[in-house]
């Protein structure tokens, strides 16, 4: 039906096809869209390059930027490592240091009360050892007393000779000395 349209259309010759535009039309159109195109090409295309290429560049900036601020985070982050790590090394050091400082302060110590407790143990034997022989020489003089008494009493006469005394004395200890060690 629409072919029939067209072609009485067409036979009249007085009708235009409404799909083909008049030829003044197509001018005037093609006029106005090379000025639009020219000026399109000229002004507003240069423009839109430029701002393009400034915001690429920085854009390209930035990431440079940013690439620059990473590298230098990485290093910081190695330096940082390399730091915690010698830092690590220093109080393992530090720590194997102590412990054998301790152990030679122990050692020390040791041998210092070994010493300190031979000191104080020849003292006390040196100090038994004079107070048993003052015991025993006071004792040797009382017994010595007791025996020129008892001596006296037994013979009837005064043994006030110190020479005498001293050797009787003498005798009745080696005796009884010689008792003990037969008795043992």
């Amino acid at each position: 039906m629409l072919n029939a349209v067209i072609f009485a259309a067409a036979e009249e010759g007085a009708v235009q096809n409404p799909l083909i535009p008049a030829w003044y039309d197509i001018f005037w159109s093609s006029v106005a869209f090379i000025v639009i195109l020219i000026a399109f090409w000229k002004v507003f295309l240069p423009k839109l390059q430029a701002m393009l290429d400034a915001r690429g560049e920085a854009i390209e900036g930035n990431i440079a930027k940013a690439d620059e601020a990473q590298a230098k985070a990485e290093a910081a982050l190695q330096e940082y490592t390399a730091q915690l790590a010698s830092a690590r090394q220093e109080a393992g050091e530090i720590r194997d240091s102590a412990r054998a400082d301790a152990t030679k302060i122990i050692a020390k110590a040791k041998d210092d009360a070994v010493t300190e407790q031979a000191r104080i143990t020849h003292a006390a034997q040196a100090q038994i050892e004079a107070e048993r022989q003052s015991a025993a020489v006071s004792l040797r003089k009382d017994v010595g007393s007791l025996a020129i008494d008892l001596a006296s009493s037994v013979v009837g006469e005064s043994l006030t000779n110190d020479q005498k005394a001293s050797a009787l004395v003498d005798r009745f200890l080696a005796d009884l000395e010689a008792s003990e060690k037969a008795a043992k």
